[in-house]
């Protein structure tokens, strides 16, 4: 399969480059662009790209089989020109701004029959897929407890090779800028300062968390609280009569990067703790704590299932929906719900107020 690449920042080189080239029975890496050209040069010598661009629109219009948008911004105009070109298309979360923007984008995808992927590869973790199949087995959980800890990335990709290119004039950036401020506003309207907080907490990071949990609780009911901080965001989910806390916290000073994953049940705890992912092929570990009621008696086991990388996993998954009609298992359709929940929870932020059925914009 012949995949293009628009957009080759850190997430491109660091994984989905690497992770292509390993794969040359599925996949021939046969384009790649960037507004940088310097830096998709760079990536297309590394790993011998025929074609190299500056312009997305050059990509789309080549002579290959799908695409994959790896781009900052709204994702919704290049994903949707790839779809009416007839071409696949893997979108790097999150998928857009708006859920108007994600219906779009949907809708193209339908309309030309071509798969749109969505990249969240924690999905694709094996630990995760154990945790699924361990939470279906929960009959009485009491809580769900998301926390997160962020950390500087550049200490985690140092020792890759990566090329960063000279930086770029103001004459390319500041119409990239003003076009996701104006897709922001449009999206959610309101102050600056919010729309800040809904793009770089809900849709650049916590749309990992929220993507995860729906995986395994299903739609939330209602979001109950809801703080968002310049550092930092609160968040109260109810599922039925289950709630499930997510805590966010930035902390810039050193790379110790942190997210967990943690169910309780009355007789039994199951937590996934995620390392950094930036890492290629580092396990995440899943605990099971359990104990002898009326006893004191009690156990923990700690499992670290593969070493297989989620973002691998994601690609051949890709390739498997597009050749063999597999559907997809982080379809945009799914993603949408997770922009319509981002948008929920700015709501709550906003009004102080708890938000019912906060997925169902998805719908509308």
């Amino acid at each position: 399969m012949k995949i293009g690449l628009i957009g080759c920042g850190v997430i491109a080189q660091v994984m989905h480059l690497h992770f292509l080239a390993e794969m040359p029975e599925l996949f021939e890496i046969a384009a790649v662009c960037d507004v940088s050209r310097e830096v998709a040069e760079a990536c297309a010598q590394r790993y011998h790209v025929p074609l190299v661009m500056e312009d997305w629109r050059d990509l789309v219009a080549a002579p290959i089989d799908a695409v994959m948008v790896l781009t900052p911004g709204s994702h919704a105009p290049i994903a949707i020109a790839v779809a009416e070109a007839g071409k696949h298309v893997f979108v790097e979360k999150p998928l857009c701004f708006s859920p108007a923007e994600g219906r779009a984008m949907i809708a193209a995808a339908d309309k030309a029959r071509v798969v749109m992927l969505v990249g969240y590869n924690k999905r694709y973790d094996p630990a995760y897929e154990r945790l699924q199949a361990d939470m279906a087995e929960v009959t009485d959980l009491r809580l769900a407890r998301v926390t997160t800890f962020e950390s500087p990335f550049e200490p985690y990709v140092a020792h890759f090779p990566m090329h960063i290119g000279a930086a770029l004039s103001d004459a390319i950036i500041a119409p990239l800028r003003q076009e996701t401020a104006d897709r922001l506003e449009t999206a959610v309207g309101g102050d600056a300062a919010s729309r800040r907080l809904y793009h770089t907490i809900l849709l650049d990071s916590m749309v990992h968390e929220l993507n995860a949990l729906r995986g395994i609780l299903g739609e939330p009911d209602g979001v109950e609280f809801a703080d968002l901080g310049r550092h930092g965001a609160t968040i109260v989910l109810r599922f039925g009569d289950r709630r499930a806390i997510l805590t966010w916290i930035d902390l810039p000073g050193f790379a110790r990067y942190q997210m967990e994953f943690a169910f309780f049940a009355p007789d039994r705890r199951l937590t996934l703790a995620f390392p950094s992912p930036y890492l290629r092929n580092a396990a995440a570990t899943l605990t099971e704590e359990v104990g002898v009621s009326g006893t004191t008696e009690s156990s923990s086991t700690s499992r670290m299932l593969s070493y297989h990388a989620g973002f691998k996993t994601e690609l051949v998954h890709f390739h498997d929906c597009i050749v063999n009609g597999t559907a997809p298992r982080t379809p945009a359709s799914d993603a949408l719900r997770d922009i319509a929940l981002c948008g929920a929870i700015l709501e709550a932020h906003r009004t102080c107020a708890p938000v019912a059925n906060p997925t169902s914009g998805a719908d509308a």
